[in-house]
């Protein structure tokens, strides 16, 4: 458990993290929100932005982040198959019991999941975190209570509002969701200028967010090489 951090420093947190334009917090108040859920976790609120992007409107928590949670909250999970076309884990909690849970790139096919490149470029890593998401959900769900997977969330409408200012047309399905991977997992500043076409596609609220996601990936790869370039010989 931290200690807790004042209402008026999160306040202060959330206004910087909104005006930075990073992790997809539009506004202050997306970002106080969440980081104030992180508080009652008994985490720093700084986590929060960490951990979480927003997308339609809704917290989506990153597969490896829930993973975490969930085997800090003393969960397991032993992984069976590991390949591009078929992915399994039994996992398991003290209070939950334990599942085994598969998913196979013909079970993506049939979800209309694979339309998007991000499946054909990283069909495991994909399959690895429908895993988890359902995994953890059945074992143990209340590690993850009130926050969706970013897929889940793309899934999903963005809250209905009292007037629409603007209509634009539907994302491709699960395209946010799958580009936020791609970005996660990118190794180079090129591999991440190879994604523009595809966020060029995006409406404009999607596509500030994911452009956002995008920089502050190039700024760690860019942080990274740094770190690797002025370390001492062994």
């Amino acid at each position: 458990m931290t200690a807790l951090v004042p209402v008026s420093e999160i306040e202060r947190m959330a206004a910087s993290v909104a005006k930075s334009g990073l992790f997809g917090m539009k506004t202050p108040e997306q970002a106080m929100a969440l980081m104030l859920i992180a508080q009652a976790e008994g985490m720093h609120p700084a986590k929060a932005v960490q951990e979480f992007h927003i997308i339609n409107g809704r917290p989506a928590l990153k597969a490896d982040a829930m993973l975490a949670r969930f085997q800090a909250a003393g969960g397991s999970v032993r992984w069976g198959t590991y390949t591009e076309q078929t992915v399994s884990g039994t996992f398991a909690h003290p209070q939950g019991g334990s599942v085994e849970i598969e998913w196979t790139y013909a079970m993506a096919e049939r979800a209309g999941l694979t339309k998007n490149p991000t499946w054909r470029q990283y069909p495991r890593q994909m399959l690895r975190s429908r895993c988890i998401s359902e995994g953890i959900r059945t074992v143990f769900p209340g590690v993850v209570v009130g926050a969706y997977t970013e897929e889940e969330a793309h899934d999903m409408a963005p809250p209905s509002r009292q007037q629409v200012v603007e209509i634009v047309p539907a994302a491709p399905e699960s395209e946010p969701a799958d580009l936020l991977f791609a970005i996660d997992v990118a190794q180079t500043v090129e591999a991440l200028n190879a994604l523009k076409p595809r966020i060029r596609t995006l409406p404009a609220d999607l596509r500030s967010e994911i452009t956002d996601a995008a920089k502050q990936r190039a700024q760690q790869i860019r942080d990274n090489a740094t770190v690797e370039a002025t370390d001492d010989p062994i």
